[in-house]
Parts: structure tokens; sequence; C-alpha cells
């Protein structure tokens, strides 16, 4: 099977494609036959050796769609679509950007759908991502005021799809205002152009303050985005893409206003319920929601796929098909 493998860190040019065996599951494990993979911004940081745990060589990809080729402990069928995320996978287990991939079953999340593999590709992490941040971070209900800082990325316009699904209203924010037609297209209902301080025009918007706000930018825009937030709001820190995962000294008095909630969100495949990923499929299918991708590449063109992603400037997710 071909496979990316990365020896050691470094920019995208440590990526390679190589010939490798077909792995074999033990049981408990399911192999995969892949047929597209997202790329996530926690892979990147796998790549420029920043991540908190894994080791190399190493075939990266946090997540993967396809069909079930073996499940020694009889978890799945043959032929069943499924998706795999977390687990280890990518960093301490072998990921998913190969044509195969051996997973634990309990990163296995099945699903039906005749939706093209490119669209399928794109949804695991991002999905869990913002589904958990909806409901396990914020707690949003219907007629809630919702900011979500960092709108362009792919979990961002994917919390907004959800949070609009749901009953609520959506604030978002991009840095670019070209971008700002596109975020209302998903169902944004407020844009604020992000300066790096923006909760003074958030709260024009929602003098009160919002009731929840997604945080996926980082540690640079939280103590803002917390002041954005009504009192007894919740903010949940869900996202790093500006890289920065500390607040230097630290004084929780200062940053978090009165009466605010700060918690955080990143969660495992089981933290995305087949139920809710087969729900917005369907709706997918319907044409009642939409998956917000950038672009779609070849395995072949992996190396581009991460220079597009470091570069940062494609709104919404990318996804690699395997054949």
């Amino acid at each position: 099977m071909r496979a990316v493998v990365i020896d050691a860190p470094g920019g995208p040019d440590v990526l390679h494609i190589r010939e490798l065996p077909v792995p074999v599951p033990m049981p408990g494990q399911v192999l995969i036959r892949v047929e597209a993979f997202g790329l996530n911004r926690s892979e990147l940081h796998f790549l420029r050796g920043m991540g908190h745990s894994g080791s190399f060589p190493r075939v990266p990809g946090i997540e993967a769609v396809g069909t079930v080729e073996r499940a020694p402990g009889g978890e799945f069928v043959a032929g069943t679509q499924v998706a795999a995320l977390m687990g280890g996978m990518g960093r301490d287990i072998d990921g998913g950007y190969a044509e195969y991939t051996v997973v634990p079953a309990s990163s296995v999340v099945p699903f039906r759908s005749d939706l093209e593999w490119s669209v399928l590709g794109a949804v695991p992490e991002m999905l869990q991502t913002a589904h958990g941040s909806l409901t396990v971070g914020v707690d949003a209900r219907r007629g809630d005021t919702l900011l979500i800082r960092g709108g362009t990325s792919s979990v961002g316009l994917a919390c907004i799809v959800l949070a609009k699904q749901q009953g609520i209203t959506v604030i978002a924010t991009t840095r670019n205002p070209s971008r700002a037609e596109h975020l209302r297209s998903v169902g944004a209902d407020e844009v604020v152009i992000d300066t790096g301080s923006i909760a003074d025009s958030v709260r024009v918007i929602a003098p009160g303050g919002v009731n929840g706000a997604v945080e996926l930018i980082g540690t640079d825009t939280l103590p803002d985005t917390l002041r954005a937030t009504a009192v007894h709001g919740t903010v949940s820190f869900s996202g790093m893409l500006a890289d920065v995962w500390t607040i230097p000294d630290f004084y929780p008095m200062a940053v978090i206003p009165n009466g605010v909630r700060l918690t955080a969100y990143s969660g495992e495949a089981s933290d995305l319920p087949a139920p809710v990923l087969q729900a917005f499929l369907d709706a997918v299918a319907a044409g009642t929601a939409s998956v917000p991708i950038a672009k779609v590449y070849r395995l072949e063109d992996i190396v581009q796929a991460h220079v597009d992603m470091e570069d940062g400037a494609r709104s919404g997710k990318l996804v690699v098909t395997t054949r």
C-alpha cells in the first residue's frame, strides 16, 4: 500500500510517500481501506515536533474514512462504511495518511451514506470538535447568541452550520473582510472583522455579551473573547489556530471576568455518537446542511496540501483522497 511517512520533524518536505505492507489487525482492532482523510492543525503540530505525544517514524493522520476490511474481534462487518478518529492515530500508532490503516475498534464510528468520499473525508474530526464544543463545551441552547472566534476555520464553519440547525444566533469572526460573505452564506447572522480586540464590537451586537463562545484562535485572543461573554456565559477553548498554547503569567482574576465561565473541549471518537454523525450526513445529503470543503487533493499532492494548510489561505477543510 501507499502511505505517507514522517521520519523526523520538519516542514512539509519531510512527508514522503512510500510502499508499506498492509497492516494486520489483531482482536480489538479494525483494518480499514482508507478512501479519504481530512487535514488537521494537530497534524501540523506533530509534523513540526510540537506535539505532546507521538514517535517517529510515523504515518500521520488523526482521522480517515473508508470501509472495513477486517475486524477479527467481530465488532464490524467487512464492507461497513466507517470513520476512524483519534485514539492515538498518527502519533502513537500509524494514522490515516495511507491506503489502509489499523485502529482500535473504539476509534471507529459506522455510518451509511452515498455522499462522495471526498465529502465524507472532511467530516469526522471537524464534526466531533464542533459538536463537542457546542454541547460539552458551551452547552448552547436554542435562542442563545454564540460567538465563534475563528469562523473561517473548518471547525468554525461546522460550528456555524450546527448552531443554526439548533436555532442559535451566530456571531462569527474573520481577519479577512473578503471572507465575511462566505461566513454569512453558511449561516452566520453577524460577522465581526477580527482586529485582535473585538469585545466592544461584539457587545454592540449583543449588549449584554454573548451567551457562549467557541475560542478557536488560541490563548492570545482568549482574554478578549472572555470580555465579550455575558455573566454566566461560557467560553469553550477548543482550538489553537495561532499556535499560541499558553498564557504567560496567567492571573485568573485579571483574565476571567466576574461570572464568566471558562472551559475547554477536546474529544475522542466516543464523543461523536454514531447517530450524530449519521444525522449530519443525512442532512448534507438532503441539502439542509453543508460540509465546508476548501480543496480536495490526491495522495501524491500531500506536500502541497500541507503547504496550503500552513499558509492558512483557504477557508474550510482540506481533504485528501487516496484513489
